[in-house]
C-alpha cells in the first residue's frame, strides 16, 4: 500500500470518529436510547417536574423550604425500603413482606428498649439482625426449596404481622422516647454540614468515575468522555447545592434524609461497582446463562433477600423515630405499596435485570410529592389511592413497553 493512500485512509477514519460536540453527542445518545426503549429515569425526572409545577400552581406553599423539608422526612421510610425492593426486583423476584418485617422489627426495638431496658445501640443492632435473619430465611425458602418468591413473601406478610402483634401483646403501642432514636427523624444538620455533605457527594461522584475510567483505559477499553463526565458532575452539583440551600432556609438538611441518601449511594455502589452487584444483574437478566457462567445463583438470591430484610428493618427504625412509638400500625397501610411503586416508577423493571438504586430515590420523590401535594390541596384518601395507583400502572406499562423495544433491538 502506498504511504499516501494509507495516510488518507487514516485521516478519513479520524474525521469520522471525531466527536460532533458535547451537545450533539448527548442528543445522539438520547435518540439512540429512545429508539431502543432504554430511556432511563429521564421520563421520571420530567414527570417529577410536571408534578411540582402543578401542585405549586394549586398551592403556593408546596415548594416552600418548610414543605420540601417535610417531603424529605416523608419519603425517608418508603425510600429506604424501596432500596431493598430494587435489589429484589433486579433478581426478577418480588417481596411482599417488607411492611410486615418493618413493623415486626419496630416491635422488637420497642419491647427491648421499653420493657427490657436495653441500651439504644444494642436494641438497634438486635432489630437489624432480626430483619436480616428474616430476609435470609425467606431467601433460603426461595433459593433452596424452590418456592416462588410471591408465595413465600405473601406468607411472610401474614406471619411477620402476626409476630408483630404477638410481640407487642396487650400494650398495642409502646412509646419510644429515647433521644438517640427520636433524633433520627427530628434533627437537622447544621447549615455548614449540609454544604460539606453536598461537596463530598460531588467529589465522590467524580472520583469514582475517574477511577473507573482509568481502569477501563488500562484494560484497553473505551472510557467515558471527560467533558460529559464533568457536565454531569456540574448538573449534580447544581441539584445538590441547590437542595441544601433550600433546606437551610427552613431547618437544615433532615438527618433522616441524609440516612436515606447515604444508603442509596452505598447500595448503588454495591449494585454497579462490585462483582456481587454484577451477579445480581446477571441472575435477573438470564438465570440459566448466569448459572453456566459459574455464578452461585442460590447464594446471590439468599444474600439479596437478607439485604432486603436488613433494609426493611432500617425503614422500621426510621418509622419508629418519626412516630416515637412502635405500634400495631407500624409498617401497615400503604407503606409496602408505596415502596414498590417508588422502585417501579424509578425505572426498575419488574422482569429483572434492569434498573438503578438511584431510581428508588427519584421514584420515592414522585410518589411522595403526589401524596404531599394532594394533602396540601385537601384531597381525600380515596383520590390519593386512585392517583397513586394510576401512576404505578403507568410506570409498569412503560416498563413493559421498554422491554418489548429492547427485545426488538436485540439488547
Amino acid at each position: 500500500m502506498k504511504p499516501g493512500a494509507d495516510k488518507s485512509t487514516t485521516s478519513s477514519g479520524a474525521d469520522d470518529a471525531r466527536p460532533v460536540g458535547l451537545l450533539g453527542g448527548l442528543i445522539r445518545d438520547l435518540r439512540q436510547r429512545i429508539g431502543s426503549g432504554d430511556i432511563g429515569v429521564l421520563p421520571v425526572v420530567l414527570g417529577l417536574a410536571v408534578i411540582w409545577i402543578y401542585f405549586q400552581a394549586q398551592d403556593s406553599h408546596f415548594l416552600t423550604p418548610r414543605n420540601l423539608s417535610n417531603l424529605a422526612l416523608q419519603i425517608s421510610v418508603s425510600g429506604t425500603i424501596a432500596i431493598g425492593v430494587v435489589l429484589v426486583l433486579l433478581l426478577g423476584e418480588i417481596d411482599l413482606s417488607f411492611g410486615s418485617v418493618a413493623g415486626a422489627t419496630a416491635a422488637v426495638l420497642g419491647v427491648l428498649m421499653v420493657q427490657y431496658d436495653w441500651p439504644w445501640w444494642a436494641a438497634i443492632l438486635a432489630m437489624l439482625l432480626v430483619g436480616t435473619l428474616i430476609g435470609t430465611m425467606q431467601g433460603v425458602w426461595i433459593a433452596i426449596l424452590g418456592v416462588p418468591s410471591f408465595v413465600v413473601t405473601l406468607a411472610g406478610l401474614l406471619i411477620w404481622l402476626g409476630v408483630q402483634l404477638h410481640v407487642l401483646g396487650d400494650a398495642g403501642t409502646l412509646n419510644v422516647f429515647d433521644r438517640h432514636i427520636t433524633s433520627i427523624a427530628s434533627t437537622f444538620l447544621p447549615a455548614v454540614w449540609g454544604w460539606v455533605l453536598a461537596g463530598v457527594a460531588v467529589c465522590g461522584y467524580v472520583g469514582s468515575h475517574l477511577v473507573e475510567d482509568s481502569q477501563r483505559r488500562r484494560a484497553g477499553m473505551s472510557g467515558q468522555s471527560r467533558p460529559l463526565l464533568f457536565m454531569q458532575a456540574a448538573l449534580i452539583a447544581v441539584m445538590l447545592f441547590g437542595t441544601v440551600a433550600v433546606l437551610n432556609r427552613a431547618y437544615g438538611v433532615p438527618t433522616a434524609g441524609v440516612v436515606l441518601f447515604v444508603l442509596v449511594a452505598f447500595f448503588n455502589w454495591v449494585a454497579s461497582r462490585t462483582r456481587f452487584g454484577r451477579h445480581i444483574y446477571a441472575v435477573g437478566g438470564q438465570v440459566e446463562a448466569a448459572r453456566r457462567a459459574g455464578i452461585a445463583v442460590a447464594r446471590i438470591r439468599i444474600y439479596v433477600f437478607a439485604l432486603s430484610g436488613l433494609l426493611a428493618a432500617a425503614g422500621g427504625l426510621i418509622l419508629t423515630s418519626r412516630l416515637q412509638a412502635a405500634s400495631t400500625q407500624s409498617g401497615g397501610g400503604t407503606l409496602l405499596l408505596e415502596a414498590i411503586a417508588a422502585a417501579v416508577i424509578g425505572g426498575t423493571s419488574l422482569f429483572g435485570g434492569r434498573g438503578s438504586v438511584w431510581g428508588a430515590l427519584v421514584g420515592a420523590l414522585v410518589i411522595g410529592s403526589v401524596s404531599n401535594g394532594l394533602d396540601l390541596v385537601g384531597q381525600p384518601a380515596d383520590v390519593k389511592y386512585m392517583v397513586e395507583g394510576a401512576i404505578l400502572l403507568l410506570a409498569v406499562t412503560v416498563d413493559a413497553y421498554s422491554r418489548r423495544r429492547l427485545a426488538v433491538s436485540g439488547r
